[in-house]
């Protein structure tokens, strides 16, 4: 276990990610049935949890409200002290961090927005997987750290990335080979039709419907390249059932018949 520095006492941490955790515990914590005060510390743990409750969090001396969807990051030796609002229930894990590689400066408690069900997703997901494949857990958990990471400006100078532009892209990644439309980005994404509109624009400096375009034209381009999958299935793997249609996508915006990309290499 490598020693955190505080940027700002009780208020942001220093993480390096390059190395996934080693998970000493996970679950789903409750609280505030038999007391409606906690107070602790892990000596040599860092505590990743994902809230559903309203509730007051001390870190150090600094006092943080606690919301439903809030994401909490805190470095080993930190005393913490909860105030509770009757039953509280969050998804929590213990672990150990080997510190190597990048500093990436984190707030102990950030609002997770559109990301929640993605977080949420992966540490229910490592919860499930950890008694028969911990180091499966150890990824899960990595995963959900490194979405952690980027809620907060990841460099100095970098731009701050949207929690909701986020979620909208990778709504979009993990759904290129269906059917996308914007009311679905924008409902997956939680913002309205022209909220994503703008989101998208500002995040890939073009139109939601551009971007998934273009997308789906260079994972073509890839599969074409790199595989020896079939023209037909290319054109169902990227959402482009009718092979004219792929055939005229593939010219349009990537200067060349399916055929004549293949051949090219």
């Amino acid at each position: 276990m490598t020693e955190s520095h505080w940027t700002v006492p009780g208020r942001a941490v220093a993480v390096r990610l390059d190395e996934p955790p080693k998970v000493a515990a996970l679950g789903v914590g409750v609280h505030g049935t038999a007391s409606d005060v906690d107070v602790f510390r892990l000596p040599g743990l860092w505590q990743l949890h994902l809230y559903r409750y309203t509730a007051e969090l001390t870190v150090d001396g600094a006092v943080h409200t606690i919301r439903p969807g809030h994401v909490g990051l805190v470095p080993p030796g930190a005393v913490v002290r909860y105030r509770y609002r009757g039953r509280s229930e969050h998804l929590y894990v213990h672990l150990d961090l080997p510190g190597t590689g990048e500093v990436r400066e984190v707030p102990v408690l950030q609002d997770a927005g559109a990301l929640t069900p993605v977080l949420s997703e992966l540490l229910q997901g490592a919860i499930a997987i950890a008694p028969r494949s911990p180091r499966r857990a150890d990824a899960e958990v990595w995963g959900a750290l490194w979405r952690v990471a980027e809620l907060a400006e990841p460099v100095v100078g970098a731009p701050r990335p949207h929690a909701s532009a986020a979620a909208a892209i990778a709504y979009i990644e993990s759904n290129l080979a269906g059917r996308l439309t914007v009311t679905d980005v924008a409902r997956a994404a939680r913002v309205s039709h022209n909220h994503l509109i703008r989101l998208l624009r500002a995040e890939t400096g073009g139109t939601v419907v551009g971007y998934i375009r273009r997308r789906r034209m260079e994972r073509a381009r890839h599969l074409l390249c790199e595989s020896t999958l079939s023209i037909p299935a290319i054109a169902a793997a990227v959402g482009v059932a009718d092979l004219q249609a792929f055939n005229k996508a593939c010219r349009r915006e990537l200067g060349a018949s399916p055929r004549a990309i293949r051949a090219g290499g």
